[in-house]
């Protein structure tokens, strides 16, 4: 009996599964499939029969993969798919891995609330364009989820909701460049199998919360958020279990944590681009990282020897370019003394270098012999504590840090310092006990409430406890920035603190009678004299140029020059007049005819209307300007607040440059205005934009892809501005910043290369190098230049080639969502381009390739590595670039819709008079004659620039 209920059983199991096999697709998943295929503008890729009603099969529809009678996944990785998914897609209920990445798909996401069984969903690389609030309802199973290159809530954002916290199993969330905006979630921190966190080039605000702090966390990438993510590092230092940390181009601050070092298992660290200061510590030196960058910030001190097998450090504030250099003592007291009180920020732009005396050190002052003698930063915001350092300045002789607020004791080992005279230390909060100084020193410690609230009995009796009444609360002579002037002579620093204080106090009283006479027999005489000169002249309004970027550019550095000029006109972009640029009425520099109106630009842009925007970015905003004659031009109206004395400083030779250097393959700068607040720059417009939309962004711009034909001409022209800046101006100049974004277009997408704030001045002879602070975009950047600093024409060239190959393959240059092995340009083209099956992959899918094609493209191939040779040496000049270029143009026959370049020009006249003729045309819309079926048209210039122009260098 139990034998034969025993055989029932199993039969009636094996029935049951052979059934199972042949089951009918649940009804309301077959409905939810039908539906995703009509709603698609391209499901016939999907291959699924039109009249079938079993997706789960035998046999399984293409993509489909099912658990019994119900759909467990869909798989349609990279078909190209357009189109949205079915808003009732969360009715799979038993889907358990979704892959759609790599398609086109759009619209709103549908909610996933209650997919209970999904353990992998990869939505990444579509259009989706929003996201519901509840998407993450329910997710309980949810192991990996990737919603990267996602346009969700691209105008308000979108931050992830608490549900999230319901996936306690989630392992890996990527989010990269899906507008995630707002402050990171606190409770990511306590999600205890989150292991892979990519938030990178997104919108998120704010710091690292201290939840993270000890999480599992393996790989975080918080990296190039558009706003910039701020506050200290520290919390990443108990994150013990990291192998990868990215968080460059955002606005982290403070010091990197001498803790670090708990990392065991780091690999991978980039702090590229941020506001980190201090002395980079030795714990991190000597971890054994696979890759350090600590580029762009505010590092200072020594530069210690690294055991990283790749570290990068260019652009920071050490006092030595050489790795284990030693800094000065007086500079390493000095930084001591600023890590005390915090490195404020507006101390730390000026303390670099290896001599605090030669560079200007701000409140610093010194002596002939170049002797720190003076500490002179009241006012000044500071917070923290005294370091004892300051103890090894031996010449210092006055101290004044009144009136910030200081905390903790007077280091006693600052009773050492045997040149001391005055320590003004009123109105902080120093505590006790005051150690006793000798009798010459005046000590100033009123209004500290911890030491006055406290009984006198409590401190030690000093003769030399003075009132701040008794003294001055600054050095009497403080022109300088430093507080104090280094080319004095001695008996002006004995007259700024007497020894004596009876010769001190006659200088109190006397000084202010002195003073008054010199107003009156002097001040006021000249005064009356430059108003009655002033009155008769129009007020000579500052002006400010900054040169135009790329609004697409993430490099958001900005060049900026002031100047101050005489404008008579009100109604001309050309008017006359020399531009002197000065910041400080010294280092003048001729500007040209460039002053323009600030009513001029205000009625050109119809008192920069919002419809006439073209975009934004951490400069400020671009507008469309059109003038009377229909001629558009470009505005940019720079914001408020950020215009610094380093920038001033670094970019003055800006203006010299742009002044004297005019060539059609260089963009031209119309002229510059400032009045008040306002400081605008107008320049020629260039309506296709930079190259970098068409190479890279042509899809999502809906532009037409480059021929092959423009991508050559466009390096031609590239090639042939570069040459006009290093060989054939007047002057040789390295351009230091070429890269896509900086070569604009015009209507017939002819290139002009733009920005030249970066611009040096070369030395005599291609092969001299000249030393310089490291700028530029990284991918494009020399490795020479990275590694010393020293640069050529040939960084120039360098950046040329990758630019060539940028064409070749439309990849951008570098690109941290791309594989680790094609990251970087370069060195994935050194790999691939010696194999012609792998240079064939690698061409730009955009370009219709053919054999006469692929003949010109091996040549640019070779081209593009010669200039990318790791010794300058091995590169070519920008002549030989330009000879290749001009013979594969000149090849090329012209299509049908060509149109003559140089149309409505008679040729048979006499010179004279056709250049008369052209510089009339160059002020109008001009009549061509085309070619048949031509659509193209030669842009009118803004009149009155063509005889400016026509005698300028390049013409």
């Amino acid at each position: 009996m139990e034998v034969s209920a025993l055989m029932t059983i199993l039969v009636t199991s094996f029935l049951f599964c052979v059934s199972s096999v042949h089951c009918v697709t649940d009804p309301s998943d077959l409905a939810i499939l039908k539906e995703f295929k009509e709603g698609l503008e391209n499901g016939e890729l999907l291959n699924w029969p039109d009249n079938g009603d079993d997706p789960c099969g035998p046999p399984n529809w293409p993509h489909i993969f099912c658990s019994g009678s119900r759909v467990s996944q869909i798989q349609v990785r990279g078909l190209g798919l357009k189109g949205p998914l079915p808003q009732n897609f969360n009715q799979l209920s038993m889907l358990q891995n979704l892959g759609l990445q790599h398609n086109q798909f759009s619209g709103k996401l549908p909610s996933f609330s209650g997919l209970s069984e999904l353990r992998y969903a990869f939505l990444d690389y579509n259009n989706f364009e929003a996201i519901p609030s509840d998407f993450f309802k329910g997710l309980v199973n949810l192991e990996v989820l990737a919603l990267d290159d996602n346009p969700l809530n691209s105008t308000t954002g979108w931050s992830l909701p608490s549900d999230l916290q319901g996936s306690a199993h989630l392992k890996n969330l990527s989010l990269v460049r899906s507008n995630l905006a707002g402050p990171l979630p606190e409770f990511l921190g306590f999600m205890s199998s989150l292991e892979v966190l990519k938030l990178s080039l997104n919108r998120l605000t704010g710091g690292i919360p201290e939840s993270f702090k000890g999480s599992l966390l393996r790989i975080l990438w918080l990296n190039g958020q558009s706003g910039g993510m701020t506050g200290p590092i520290d919390v990443v230092a108990r994150m013990e279990s990291l192998t990868s940390l990215w968080l460059q181009r955002n606005r982290f601050s403070g010091k990197i944590p001498d803790d670090i070092s708990h990392l065991v298992s780091l690999k991978d660290l980039n702090l590229n681009g941020n506001d980190l200061v201090g002395l980079i510590p030795a714990s991190l030196a000597n971890m054994a990282l696979a890759y350090l960058d600590l580029n762009n910030n505010h590092f200072m001190g020594p530069i210690p020897r690294f055991k990283a097998v790749s570290a990068t450090y260019g652009s920071n504030l050490f006092c030595l370019p050489n790795p284990r250099a030693v800094c000065a003592p007086d500079v390493m007291a000095l930084l001591e003394f600023l890590d005390g009180v915090n490195y404020p920020s507006r101390l730390v732009g000026s303390w670099s270098g290896n001599n605090p005396c030669r560079e200007s050190w701000l409140g610093v002052g010194c002596d002939q012999n170049g002797k720190v003698i003076i500490i002179n930063l009241p006012n000044s915001m500071l917070s923290g504590t005294l370091s004892p350092s300051i103890a090894a300045l031996d010449s210092l002789t006055r101290v004044y840090l009144q009136s910030n607020n200081l905390s903790g004791p007077i280091p006693s080992s600052w009773t050492n310092l045997k040149s001391l005279v005055l320590l003004n230390l009123s109105q902080n909060n120093i505590s006790p006990p005051i150690p006793r100084f000798g009798s010459k020193v005046k000590l100033i410690l009123d209004e500290n409430p911890l030491l006055h609230s406290n009984s006198s009995k409590e401190f030690p009796s000093q003769s030399n406890n003075t009132s701040s009444k008794d003294l001055p609360s600054s050095p009497v002579p403080s022109s300088s920035s430093t507080g104090l002037n280094p080319d004095s002579t001695s008996p002006t620093y004995e007259a700024i603190g007497e020894k004596h204080s009876d010769s001190f106090k006659l200088l109190v009283v006397v000084t202010p009678v002195a003073i008054f006479a010199i107003l009156v027999c002097l001040v006021l005489p000249l005064s009356i004299y430059f108003w009655k000169n002033r009155k008769d002249r129009p007020p000579a309004p500052s002006s400010l140029v900054i040169h135009p970027r790329d609004l697409s550019d993430s490099d958001n550095t900005v060049k900026i020059v002031v100047a101050d000029n005489t404008n008579r006109s009100t109604s001309s972009l050309t008017t006359c007049g020399s531009a002197s640029v000065n910041s400080t009425d010294s280092h003048v520099i001729e500007a040209g005819n460039l002053v323009i109106s600030i009513q001029v630009l205000r009625n050109v842009t119809k008192n920069f209307a919002a419809e006439n925007e073209l975009g934004r970015g951490g400069f400020g905003v671009v507008y469309r300007g059109e003038l009377d004659d229909g001629t558009k031009i470009a505005v940019k109206r720079m914001e408020a607040g950020v215009i610094s004395n380093k920038a001033l400083d670094e970019f003055r030779s800006e203006i010299d440059v742009l002044s004297k250097v005019r060539h059609r393959h260089l963009v031209s700068l119309l002229g510059y205005s400032i009045a008040g607040n306002e400081r605008i720059l107008a320049y020629e417009y260039m309506p296709q934009g930079p190259l970098s939309n068409h190479l890279f962004h042509w899809k999502k711009l809906q532009l037409e892809p480059l021929s092959w034909k423009r991508r050559l001409n466009i390096a031609l022209d590239v090639a042939r501005g570069m040459e006009y800046l290093h060989t054939l101006a007047h002057q040789s100049f390295i351009h230091r910043d070429l890269k896509s974004s900086n070569i604009l277009l015009g209507d017939d997408f002819r290139a002009k290369v733009s920005d030249f704030g970066l611009v040096k001045l070369a030395p005599d002879g291609s092969q001299k190098s000249v030393a310089t602070r490291l700028a530029g975009t990284f991918g494009y950047l020399a490795p020479e230049y990275a590694v010393t600093g020293k640069i050529t024409t040939k960084a120039d060239v360098f950046s040329f080639g990758v630019v060539l190959i940028e064409l070749l393959t439309g990849m951008m240059a570098l690109d941290e969502g791309r594989p680790e092995e094609s990251r970087y340009l370069v060195a994935w083209f050194w790999q691939i381009k010696s194999s012609k099956e792998a240079l064939t992959a690698a061409i730009d899918s955009a370009l219709d390739m053919k054999d006469e094609t692929f003949e010109s493209i091996s040549i640019i191939s070779e081209l593009a590595g010669h200039c990318t040779a790791r010794e300058p040496g091995q590169r070519p000049d920008m002549g030989h670039a330009v000879n290749v270029l001009a013979s594969l143009v000149e090849k090329w026959k012209p299509h049908r819709d060509d149109t003559e370049e140089y149309c409505g020009i008679d040729y048979s006249l006499p010179l004279k008079q056709m250049v008369k003729d052209w510089k009339e045309a160059e002020g109008k819309e001009v009549s061509c004659v085309e070619l048949e079926d031509s659509k193209g048209s030669i842009p009118a210039r803004p009149a009155g620039f063509a005889e400016s122009f026509s005698s300028a260098d390049g013409r």
